[in-house]
């Protein structure tokens, strides 16, 4: 059993046993289990099957959820689990999903009602029948249709970082299959999308029919939904569905186009190719007229055959990219290793699980020339923030690290929650003696937008305020961004010369990629950076740079780009920005 199936497994039944009213304590011990094995960088089996390795040794695994674990890796279910699960109707875990239904408000629908799907909870919501229950109103019933409505769209769809993961494992697994030579991710996937909903492989190399024979004995595949001579679709164990398709040499560039999409992009390119006495399909593109092949073996040579500068599979979204190709103005685009600093990331002084000097020193492995340490303050108790006494020491502790490290940066920075009024949750004296103070929302989300755009504007007039953390709350395929007047609030960011971040944790890529790009154009700056919680989230830099890629950035509009001291030079705020 793998860590993510370990960690899905443990994460429900804290869920169940929080429906069922149980010990808080002992539903915590099994979510910092969770966060935990999420943070591991090496297999729950590995260390099961080392005679000198203990769970125990993990952080926050105790013997009592290592055991569990051993129970779930030797029987590949868990007893407590299925318990709750029988005791409860299947409908529960998605209620739990629902934003604005927490586990009592499950355990009141499920008692009352006697709920057994969405469709009945949402019929319950139009008649009005919840707000005749104490606690539930007319207020509720709108969020939960609205949160139903959420779900059903996102219903299927996978981070990011998990369909990365299990292409990356498909194609290493198909890499050595008889003859292949090259194995290209492609669809959403490759477009570098916040979520997606199924994988495209394309094989090249190899007879079809052997790689087809292969490729069906690989361990993670559930299902085989369709076979053919040159294609076959199979759902893998974690319920994605992956798509295969041999190619040859000559066609790989012209289906590599097509299969990599936005279907609107290959639309608007089939157009155009008409317009030109061309025909563009997945085997290449021919002049009509002769019925010759024009190109077709690589996507640089289609593209140029249209008279188009290459396009990045990032904007491959039809929103003014071809128009951007034919006029040679596409934007030089921001990658991964254009980034010189990570400027939001967690220790163990709260809700992180590597110190200080285990961050910076994977930080500097990684190449990065600096870092900002921003743990959380102290209203977000739950994460054991920190008070103005304990950052002070802090940032002695930060300093004393930087001094004893070569070639790293280390700002002493925090992550400080906007309180429901604008003010932020340090005093100003002490916010004053950090180089970097990145405000964020973690609380009241569900006030209006009106409400919530003068709680930003409030916090923008703070003199110390830097950078604003993934901007909109949303957590993807989760919880949905709350509402505020983005043109107002950037217009604002503009005037104050204050920073928005896209958050590179898979959960949130917040900013997304339309809010970053509107950024772009009212000249706000960007920070994309980790929230790294553990040394294994640094990783997580690159789905940030993808989202900044979809959003048409440059290194220029990147501030975290600029070396170190420019950096530092790049926050600081003029007497009439503060103003």
């Amino acid at each position: 059993m793998e860590n993510r199936d370990i960690a899905r497994i443990l994460s429900e039944t804290a869920d169940l046993m929080e429906v069922a009213g149980e010990d808080p304590f002992r539903i915590r011990s099994y979510r910092n289990a969770v966060q935990a094995i999420d943070s591991l960088n090496e297999n729950i089996a590995d260390i099961l099957g080392n005679p000198e390795r203990k769970l125990t040794e993990i952080p926050a695994i105790g013997k009592s959820i290592a055991a569990h674990i051993e129970e779930l890796c030797r029987e590949g279910k868990l007893k407590r689990h299925q318990e709750l699960c029988a005791k409860y109707p299947p409908i529960t875990l998605e209620l739990l999903r629902l934003q604005g239904l927490g586990p009592k408000g499950v355990e009141v629908l499920l008692t009352h009602f006697r709920v057994q799907s969405l469709d009945d909870l949402e019929r319950l919501c139009k008649e009005g029948k919840l707000r005749e229950l104490p606690r539930m109103g007319e207020k509720l019933e709108q969020k939960l249709l609205k949160s139903i409505e959420a779900y059903r769209r996102i219903t299927g769809r996978y981070l990011i970082s998990v369909a990365d993961e299990l292409a990356t494992e498909t194609q290493q697994y198909l890499l050595r299959g008889p003859g292949v030579q090259k194995v290209t991710p492609a669809g959403s996937l490759r477009r570098g999308k916040d979520t997606i909903g199924d994988i495209d492989l394309l094989v090249t190399g190899g007879e079809p029919q052997k790689v087809v024979e292969y490729f069906l004995r690989f361990p993670k595949i559930s299902e085989v939904i369709a076979k053919g001579e040159n294609k076959v679709s199979v759902k893998l164990r974690e319920g994605i569905q992956v798509d295969l398709r041999m190619l040859e040499p000559e066609n790989f560039g012209a289906a590599l186009q097509y299969f990599t999409g936005s279907k609107e992009h290959s639309v608007a390119l089939r157009t155009r190719a008409k317009r030109m006495g061309l025909q563009l399909n997945e085997y290449g593109l021919f002049r009509v007229s002769a019925n010759a092949r024009v190109a077709g073996r690589t996507e640089k040579e289609v593209y140029g055959a249209l008279g188009l500068a290459y396009i990045e599979p990032e904007l491959r979204e039809n929103c003014g990219e071809i128009d951007a190709a034919a006029e040679h103005r596409l934007p030089r685009l921001v990658r991964l290793v254009d980034i010189r600093g990570d400027l939001h990331m967690h220790s163990t002084a709260t809700d992180g699980r590597c110190s200080i000097a285990e961050m910076a020193h994977a930080a500097k492995e990684r190449g990065l020339e600096y870092i900002a340490i921003t743990d959380h303050t102290k209203a977000l108790a739950m994460a054991n923030g920190l008070n103005e006494k304990r950052v002070l020491a802090q940032i002695k502790e930060i300093r004393k690290i930087e001094s004893q490290m070569e070639g790293l940066r280390i700002f002493a920075g925090m992550e400080v929650d906007i309180h429901q009024d604008g003010t932020l949750d340090l005093d100003d004296d002490v916010l004053s003696q950090l180089d970097v103070v990145v405000g964020s929302v973690h609380s009241y989300m569900t006030i209006s937008p009106e409400e919530m755009t003068d709680r930003l504007l409030r916090a923008f007039e703070n003199p110390c305020l830097h950078i604003v953390a993934h901007p909109t709350g949303r957590l993807l395929l989760r919880r949905e961004p709350f509402g505020f007047d983005l043109e107002r609030v950037l217009e604002a960011a503009k005037r104050r010369h204050i920073a928005m971040e896209i958050n590179a944790f898979p959960d949130r890529l917040d900013l997304c990629d339309q809010h970053a790009r509107l950024c772009k154009e009212k000249g706000v700056k960007i920070v994309i950076s980790t929230d790294s919680h553990h040394t294994t989230h640094l990783q997580n830099m690159k789905y940030g740079v993808l989202t900044a890629r979809r959003a048409w950035l440059e290194k220029k509009d990147v501030l975290n780009t600029l070396p170190a001291a420019e950096f530092k030079k790049a926050l600081q705020r003029s007497p009439a920005q503060v103003r």
